[in-house]
């Protein structure tokens, strides 16, 4: 079950979260004037503290006093209790975690914009090419090494998540965001089960690491497909 909550985290966070920062990193990546500090603003969450971030969050969600409550009436829609809603709580956790993995997301996404070679959208546009198929043709296809390391890093990422759980709902409510990082503490440190913690602690490392191997033996391929 635990294992299954944090598949659906990921499922739930990782793809939108890509989606976001490639997104915040093309707006980022145009020459304007003071546009570093936009790039700055946008890393602040990822070096923030995430207890903080966490309490944040916490009332951010609070059913009357929140903000998000607060502007949902203003659209005459009704209080929510997030995090203590079955249907709610895991959901809220992931839009969460899309806003604190902006930063670094964008920063990897805006280095892959920059190690495209410029001549390749020139020689498109003077063939009459327009933006969404530069974006289609040149961007995505210059961007699937970042995209694919970004991908990994976010779900090891996410199986490891343990912080905004023990703050914010403390893997209820009844069980829907036990997640392995906090499933593990519990058996450690509730339960007292420490060979148990161990075990499962052991195989979640496995997990990772064959995330991490695939990675690079997919990276490999390319390579060696892209130099062929």
């Amino acid at each position: 079950n635990a294992l299954g909550n944090s598949l659906k985290f990921a499922l739930l966070s990782v793809p939108a979260g890509m989606a976001v920062a490639l997104a915040v990193a093309i707006l980022v990546n145009q020459k304007i004037r003071g546009i570093t500090i936009f790039r700055t603003i946008y890393y602040i969450p990822a070096v923030a503290s995430g207890i903080a971030i966490a309490m944040l969050w916490i009332f951010m969600y609070l059913p009357e006093q929140g903000l998000i409550n607060t502007m949902a009436r203003m659209l005459g829609l009704p209080d929510i209790d997030y995090l203590k809603r079955t249907e709610w709580a895991m959901p809220a956790l992931a839009f969460m975690s899309i806003w604190v993995g902006l930063g670094p997301r964008m920063v990897l996404f805006l280095a892959g914009l920059i190690g495209i070679p410029q001549p390749l959208y020139e020689s498109a546009s003077i063939d009459g090419a327009s933006s969404w198929v530069c974006f289609k043709k040149i961007t995505l296809p210059m961007l699937i090494p970042t995209t694919l390391f970004v991908l990994v890093t976010s779900t090891i990422s996410t199986l490891q998540m343990f912080t905004p759980v023990y703050l914010m709902t403390q893997g209820g409510p009844e069980g829907s965001t036990d997640v392995v990082g906090y499933h593990i503490y519990t058996e450690a440190w509730v339960s007292f089960n420490t060979g148990l913690a161990s075990a499962k602690s052991f195989i979640l490392l496995l997990v990772i690491a064959a995330i991490a191997w695939l990675q690079f033996k997919l990276l490999q391929e390319r390579e060696m497909g892209g130099t062929a």
